[in-house]
């Protein structure tokens, strides 16, 4: 597969569009067809998948948001991070993603901050992660994604995409910034929402005295593709 292939399916890691099956003659009601032995072009499918892993260092999702603490003037971000982090992606030498074989895992419980009793409130009374303990990401279509791709260099594009937290499923939409190589992928997903969106309790914890209604997820990731 060529070089230009590989980057194109590593860019492929956040795309959403499933692609249609082109050229098989139209069925009308009351036809039958008799089964014919697969083309070169079928036997050859499995070769135009790639399956491509988030890989353990270098990924962290990271939630972040805005708070006034008593005794401060300004606002200050409250940042919680995880590197319990996993998930891959199948995606096609067209740069379309597989749905089947591809979401993506945050562990919400490893989620921490720099201070214990908003860790202890976020978990138990916001995330309630007994009951809801993953947030789950599935990829549905790009925007703006240039293609062909460089070799190498940086992209930005816009996703697309279902997540799943707190028990609600809803979509949303990710700036990603993305650094491309032969052999990887690096960079930075974005979204925002509210608390509302996903029946997440605002924190209440003691010297907060407010806290702002948008939730900023971050998603930093390094893909590789699965090796033989």
């Amino acid at each position: 597969m060529s070089l230009n292939v590989h980057v194109g399916l590593a860019v492929a890691l956040f795309l959403g569009i499933v692609p249609s099956l082109r050229g098989a003659p139209p069925i009308h009601a009351g036809e039958r067809h008799t089964a014919e032995p697969p083309t070169a072009a079928v036997q050859a499918l499995d070769t135009l998948l790639t399956r491509w892993v988030l890989q353990p260092e270098g990924s962290e999702a990271r939630y972040r948001v805005r708070e006034q603490l008593a005794g401060f003037d300004f606002p200050n971000d409250a940042v919680g991070t995880t590197s319990a982090v996993s998930g891959s992606i199948v995606v096609t030498s067209e740069g379309a993603v597989v749905p089947d074989g591809s979401v993506f895992r945050v562990d919400l419980a490893s989620l921490a901050t720099d201070n214990d009793r908003r860790d202890n409130y976020v978990r138990q009374r916001t995330l309630e992660v007994e009951e809801y303990p993953e947030a789950v990401l599935v990829p549905r279509r790009f925007v703006g994604l240039p293609f062909p791709l460089p070799e190498t260099g940086a992209v930005r594009f816009q996703l697309e995409a279902d997540l799943t937290l707190h028990g609600v499923t809803a979509p949303t939409v990710w700036e990603i910034m993305a650094q491309v190589t032969p052999a990887s992928i690096t960079g930075l997903a974005s979204t925002s929402f509210t608390f509302d969106t996903f029946g997440l309790a605002v924190p209440r914890v003691a010297r907060v005295l407010s806290v702002a209604d948008d939730i900023r997820l971050e998603l930093e990731f390094r893909m590789a593709p699965e090796s033989d």
